[in-house]
């Protein structure tokens, strides 16, 4: 008899850790390591946000909470979400919880059963598939294309909707591409999800405030007000505050579906932490002068990655329209001899021996349902990320021609569904 159960087996570990971790412990062995895997803002929680925190430990509010969120953080959700997203919300229509996957596993966990398709665009957040198995549902997995900025097709939607499909997850600005949809891009979507009333959407906008070259965020609800009452619209202050480790997530949505991740809430987690919960509602509700200001830091970073891995031998990158990732084609260097010897046979082998030859650390694209890529993080002290890509031009360029693999056509076409 085995100890892990059927449906823990279906799901794969994190990539993203996994790298992070593989990087550590590199480090821990005294080596030079530089590690591009985690998406975590380089920049310090303001200091108003620590503040409030360090006043709701000496007013003793560490007590448990609301199981999915204190009342005063739930107002704050809402009138963020009326304010920046035109989106009306009750108090009882917000869910907190401990990070923004938190609050993706709970509506998936309360809402799947077996047979239940999701539809996730790809490349994707390395989660969304693996929470869907936990979850007891099918994750579709519909492929873009570079040449569309991998963005899904309002076709390839369409042709893929059935009877089984109970949510559609869309995340914009994304995590890994930095692709961002526009209001007449959401439209077309709308149009045909309004089709299709049987079909939820989850709109995962955590990188809301990470957009450049003047771009303004939308998101789906906003755009087309009839799928509020099918539409949760998830965000959090992880990524814009520089909140990682407080670990907190929310969402906004019909009363029914909140009941049901509360409830779920209420025999796993329980409520987020509640020194959290106050730090969050100073951030929601202060100062957001910074905002731009890092931004425009993530900016510069942005376009001196981009220009480095375009002059670099074998990789190409097309420059993000928003969150704080390069997602970068090695397409041209799969099939070249590493300084180590070794083939580099796909992706993953490009990573590893970049880690394992430089000491930098990336994730590479097939993790992300797009093989032939890798994914680093720009949000990183500058000095390291300029250090990191002088290390990977250097390793590109010390790659060897060798046996032709047949460079078999690693993109995936969007014309074909892919349940996994």
């Amino acid at each position: 008899m085995t100890l892990e159960s059927a449906r823990l087996g279906t799901v794969r570990p994190s990539a993203t850790v996994r790298m992070a971790a593989l990087a550590r412990a590199m480090q821990s062995e005294g080596r030079d390591v530089i590690s591009l895997a985690s998406g975590e803002p380089d920049f310090d929680t303001p200091g108003n946000i620590r503040r409030a925190a360090i006043e709701a430990i000496e007013k003793g509010r560490t007590k448990y909470t609301t199981v999915d969120g204190i009342p005063e953080l739930k107002a704050a959700v809402a009138a963020k979400f009326e304010w920046d997203n035109g989106l009306h919300y009750d108090v009882d229509e917000i869910s907190v919880a401990p990070g923004g996957k938190a609050v993706i596993y709970n509506a998936l966990v309360a809402t799947l059963s077996a047979g239940d398709e999701v539809i996730i665009p790809a490349p994707y957040w390395v989660s969304y598939p693996d929470l869907v198995r936990l979850a007891g549902g099918t994750a579709v997995i519909l492929p873009t294309e570079s040449a569309r900025d991998f963005k899904l097709e309002p076709a390839a939607l369409e042709a893929n909707i059935t009877a089984r499909t109970k949510w559609l997850i869309l995340n914009s600005p994304s995590n890994p591409t930095g692709a961002v949809y526009g209001p007449d891009e959401l439209r077309r979507i709308a149009d045909v999800l309004l089709r299709h009333p049987h079909v939820w959407v989850l709109s995962d906008d955590i990188y809301e405030h990470i957009l450049f070259d003047g771009r303004r965020f939308a998101t789906i609800a906003q755009i087309e007000p009839r799928l509020l009452d099918r539409c949760l619209t998830v965000n959090g202050v992880s990524k814009g505050y520089a909140m990682t480790g407080w670990r907190i997530g929310f969402a906004g949505g019909p009363k029914p579906i909140i009941e049901l991740m509360a409830k779920v809430m209420g025999q796993t987690t329980s409520n987020a932490c509640s020194v959290a919960q106050w730090a969050a509602v100073e951030a929601l509700t202060g100062p957001q002068e910074f905002i731009p200001a890092r931004l425009a830091i993530y900016d510069e970073r942005r376009r001196w990655v981009v220009d480095e891995f375009n002059r670099a031998e074998g990789l190409a990158c097309t420059p993000p329209d928003g969150a704080f990732y390069a997602f970068v084609s090695c397409r041209d260097q799969i099939g070249r001899c590493s300084p180590s010897g070794r083939i580099i046979e796909d992706d993953e082998d490009f990573a590893l021996e970049l880690l394992q030859s430089e000491g930098v650390a990336v994730v590479h694209g097939s993790a992300f349902g797009a093989s032939g890529y890798f994914r680093i993080s720009f949000a990183t002290d500058t000095a390291l990320l300029k250090e990191a890509c002088a290390r990977i031009l250097r390793f590109c360029s010390m790659t060897s021609e060798t046996v032709d693999l047949g460079r078999r056509a690693i993109e995936p076409t969007p014309e074909r569904a892919m349940p996994i």
